[in-house]
């Protein structure tokens, strides 16, 4: 495993392996990698002849100074994890390789990008285009690969490549985005790098967010959107150290909220969940049909 810290060498790599002829995987990541990220990195290994793994805390997704101090940055013990598991490069560039001047470009799709998150994080969703289209740019992979703890994301991601394709972007006209299913741990917690920074006290309660999102599944069928919502709010809510920031209940492509459960064919239930005094901030969701 090769790692790799500027975008010149980055990119004269990735120009060699397509020379070859050779398949090219990315998965983009902040580093503090766990067992949800490994589960992405090893589907890349499998499904491509080169896997490129970019950890980069990127500081313009971040719309709070403090939520990108406390991020974990752990790129020792990430290394070596991503060479047990076969990647073959790791992009760990500084700040100013990645911005060496400021990026003033602007992205805008909604709804997938205005609601849930990108009302609750202005500049979220825009720092996160201006990363990921970098690296497209940078990696020119065949496929990418992002969890699907970050649903919305996803979505976000789709709507940014097809943007790029209309515009012939070089990179974009047969980039292949691959959702990979939510790893958790054995009691229900989606695996976060956020995980770390719980409390032992706040580790304990945070699986309750799970548990109520399974629960309400056997409650919607008998119940209608909108009291679904609020069953599931109330029951985070009752647990100490739980403060539901939003719930909401959508269709799964276009993001905007139903009110029925007949106005979409996919219908997901998207959550964020304060944990604890500090607070950490927990998402997770849930597939309705």
């Amino acid at each position: 495993m090769v790692i790799i810290n500027s975008v010149k060498e980055l990119k004269d790599k990735v120009s060699a392996l397509k020379r070859e002829n050779k398949t090219v995987g990315l998965v983009p990541t902040m580093g503090a990698l766990h067992a949800g990220h490994a589960s992405l990195v090893s589907r890349s290994v499998e499904e491509n002849d080169t896997t490129v793994v970019s950890v980069f805390v990127n500081p313009t997704q971040f719309n709070d100074k403090n939520d990108l101090a406390a991020y974990p940055r752990t790129i020792e013990a990430d290394c070596a994890l991503l060479n047990s598991i076969g990647a073959d490069y790791v992009f760990a560039p500084s700040v100013e390789e990645v911005y060496p001047d400021p990026d003033t470009r602007t992205f805008s799709y909604p709804p997938t990008d205005t609601v849930m998150e990108g009302a609750f994080r202005p500049g979220h969703f825009n720092g996160v285009c201006q990363i990921v289209s970098k690296l497209f740019m940078f990696v020119e992979p065949d496929r990418a690969y992002f969890g699907e703890k970050d649903f919305q994301q996803i979505a976000v991601i789709k709507a940014m490549v097809a943007d790029y394709a209309s515009q012939n972007a070089p990179w974009a006209q047969h980039l292949d985005i691959r959702p990979c299913p939510i790893m958790r741990e054995a009691d229900g917690l989606a695996l976060s790098s956020r995980n770390t920074l719980l409390a032992p006290n706040e580790r304990a309660i945070a699986p309750n967010i799970y548990k109520a999102l399974q629960a309400s599944l056997a409650y919607s069928k008998t119940h209608t959107v909108e009291e679904t919502k609020q069953h599931t709010i109330a029951a985070i809510n009752a647990t100490q150290g739980l403060e539901v920031q939003y719930y909401d209940i959508v269709n799964a492509l276009t993001l905007e909220s139903v009110t029925s459960w007949d106005d979409a064919d996919h219908i997901q239930g998207c959550i964020t969940v304060f944990c604890g005094a500090t607070p950490i901030r927990l998402i997770d969701n849930i597939n309705y049909k």
